[in-house]
């Protein structure tokens, strides 16, 4: 089924397999919705699962929509006016004790405290299956009607109250365990030429760099896990909010030529930056950026170097995707770097006409600038390779020396 070119050739077998297979099992006495779910629950499970996930993508929202109107249909609203107290009593009653249970069961984990009542509030709910269990049960005659009525309220009434759960965690709890999990600020007594804000995988790259060439460094992170586990490597970090002026002044920030704000927060980012540009004028700041947008807010902020985290691999692959269709090695790193560097000085010319309570897609200065520059881009990079090719003698290809000295060490080892 799954070699045929026609995706509709699988939906056509598959729907109405599941179907029959839900109707076979009303013989032995099970609910003809049980067994599609049971028959939902085989293909799942087999390697086609991601063929037939995208394959009823496109019905999914319409079959829940029609799920929960067929359940909705079937809540008798009268009982729950007429014993509101006693239904209200008992699905919170339920709420509570599955969140207790799952607290003791997370506790045996050796889960984190947040992740804790995360885990207990956000599964605190009955499930969506309870409805069909509830159906089935009717059906056959395990329990009564009445009582099924007022279970599958509960039921129901669990659900509707889950979003106030995560509101409760969000704005009470997670503060409070934060607040309890937390520790304080380390007194930085050390001095750097650098200080480092934030030490993920960016920032630990920077580091590793910079200590390697002999330069210290002042690292400042917020995750306590992350730095007892850099301090073993012999790596200190200093357990603080680098946004904070008072810690920033601590760390050494007169005296340091550089800054680097790696931390992935943008607003705090760029509070970060301004705060460093104000009190430090020559200072010289490299900060982080996920987008273009956010590029335009550090530079108004004061950033002299900004990195985008996706921009360098990207130019890397555009160069392998060069080199894979027969553009000459020289040329390609010749290219690459004009496209960076034309990329760079775009940037800035860009930032001067975007405007932060505008849609770039609104704004028709910053279109009119952007075709401009991209044409002013071409232009460079075919003048570029024409003059390149004309300079290329014998189809010379430089050796690519990292991987000849990892074929080496290869041998070697052998």
């Amino acid at each position: 089924i799954f070699t045929a070119t026609r995706r509709q050739a699988a939906l056509n077998v598959l729907i109405p397999r599941c179907l029959r297979r839900g109707s076979s099992l009303t013989l032995v006495g099970l609910s003809p919705a049980l067994g599609t779910f049971l028959a939902g629950v085989v293909l799942a499970n087999s390697e086609f699962r991601h063929e037939l996930e995208s394959d009823i993508e496109p019905f999914k929202g319409l079959l829940l929509g029609l799920f929960f109107i067929t359940v909705g249909a079937g809540i008798n609203f009268g009982l729950l006016f007429d014993d509101f107290t006693n239904i209200l009593g008992l699905t919170l009653g339920l709420m509570l004790l599955k969140a207790v249970v799952l607290l003791l069961i997370a506790t045996v984990f050796k889960m984190r405290l947040s992740d804790k009542w995360l885990f207990s509030l956000g599964l605190a709910q009955a499930c969506e299956f309870g409805f069909v269990l509830l159906a089935f049960s009717v059906q056959s005659a395990v329990i009564p009607v009445d009582l099924a009525d007022k279970l599958l309220l509960i039921v129901a009434l669990s659900m509707m109250f889950t979003p106030a759960l995560f509101i409760i965690y969000d704005k009470v709890i997670l503060p409070m365990v934060t607040k309890k999990q937390g520790r304080k600020d380390d007194e930085i007594a050390t001095k750097g030429t650098a200080i480092i804000a934030g030490h993920g995988r960016f920032g630990q790259i920077i580091n590793r760099a910079l200590m390697a060439s002999g330069y210290k460094t002042v690292v400042i992170d917020q995750h306590a896990e992350l730095i007892e586990g850099m301090r073993k490597f012999g790596i200190e970090v200093f357990y603080g909010d680098a946004s904070r002026p008072d810690l920033l002044h601590a760390a050494g920030l007169h005296e340091a030529k550089l800054l680097v704000v790696a931390i992935d927060d943008a607003e705090q980012a760029i509070a970060l930056v301004e705060h460093a540009r104000m009190e430090h004028p020559d200072l010289h700041i490299i900060a982080r950026a996920k987008d273009r947008n956010e590029v335009y807010k550090l530079y108004y902020a004061g950033a002299s170097d900004i990195v985008r985290e996706t921009f360098d691999s990207s130019v890397r692959a555009a160069g392998y995707a060069l080199k894979a269709l027969g553009v000459h090695p020289h040329e390609v790193e010749k290219s690459m770097v004009q496209f960076v560097e034309h990329d760079r000085k775009s940037l800035r010319d860009m930032a001067s006409v975007w405007k932060a309570d505008v849609d770039n897609f609104e704004n028709e200065e910053l279109l009119a600038m952007a075709k401009d520059l991209t044409a002013e881009l071409e232009e460079l990079m075919h003048a570029d390779k024409s003059e390149l090719s004309a300079n290329i003698h014998g189809g010379w290809v430089p050796p690519n020396i990292a991987a000849q000295n990892v074929a080496n060490k290869i041998k070697a080892a052998e």
